[in-house]
């Protein structure tokens, strides 16, 4: 599928799906939310597929909603923002619940919306030039793309607050801090610490990760019980895949495993 506004590389069981706007720093215009959907859903079903890094072009991860693009629609704000949501709420779910590590590669700014799809990334992979801040109090509007669920669990009721309150700007090493990132690195090395984890997770045991993952999520609204249960049935699941088998046998081996994501 040709785009626009995105690009799609897939490699050696990674996906790589870059926001390719960078003279609007990748702001999410219509166009660009549909293409990523799109993007997304082809990442999640291609089963040559076992990890998603999601970055930026340019200078910026994600600017946030296309403010021109806000501009010119005034007289049917309402229906353009529904629509927008639509696509971005759709990409960050998909990437919630994909069976597939998911990196968020932060290259630059991440404000607004392009704050929320730095946050569904499982891991989050800042430089350390990056900057956090969530900007919607800036032009009177309040904050979507999943941000007001993540940022309350991630950081805690009282920074969310002050986040959205007064759009202060965390550096990368503040977002670490703070829970919002799970390294930073200098930006000459950024590109190759993250095809490095990329690597890393698409040769890992890619159905167990799938299954942790999903765990873990589950672990937010289920009781101890519940959640036992969910872990018994999993870790069983798991056992009978080749991944399981290889991995106990390079276990008594001492050798490292070799995983094919089955």
């Amino acid at each position: 599928m040709r785009y626009e506004t995105i690009t799609l590389d897939v490699a050696q069981g990674i996906a790589t799906i870059t926001l390719n706007r960078p003279e609007a720093y990748n702001a999410l215009s219509l166009t660009l939310g549909r293409e990523l959907f799109g993007a997304v859903l082809e990442v999640d079903e291609d089963p040559a597929v076992r990890c998603v890094v999601l970055t930026g072009a340019g200078k910026a991860f994600c600017g946030g909603g296309d403010v021109k693009e806000f501009t010119q629609s005034l007289p049917r704000i309402g229906i353009l923002i529904k629509e927008l949501t639509t696509f971005i709420h759709g990409v960050v779910s998909r990437l919630v619940r994909t069976p597939k590590p998911v990196i968020t590669a932060v290259n630059g700014v991440a404000a607004g919306g392009g704050l929320a799809l730095a946050l569904a990334g499982d891991l989050v992979v800042a430089a350390e030039s990056a900057r956090f801040t969530m900007a919607y109090s800036r032009i009177a509007a309040t904050p979507d793309g999943s941000s007001t669920y993540w940022l309350p669990r991630l950081c805690g009721i009282r920074r969310a607050m002050e986040l959205f309150y007064t759009n202060r700007v965390l550096t990368a090493k503040e977002a670490v801090e703070w829970g919002l990132a799970t390294r930073a690195v200098p930006d000459a090395e950024f590109p190759a610490a993250v095809r490095a984890l990329a690597a890393e997770l698409a040769q890992g045991p890619t159905l167990a990760l799938g299954r942790g993952k999903r765990l873990l999520h589950l672990s937010t609204t289920e009781s101890l019980e519940t959640q036992m249960e969910h872990e018994s049935q999993a870790i069983a699941q798991s056992g009978h895949t080749e991944d399981f088998a290889e991995g106990v046998a390079a276990f008594l081996e001492k050798r490292p495993p070799v995983f094919h994501g089955r």
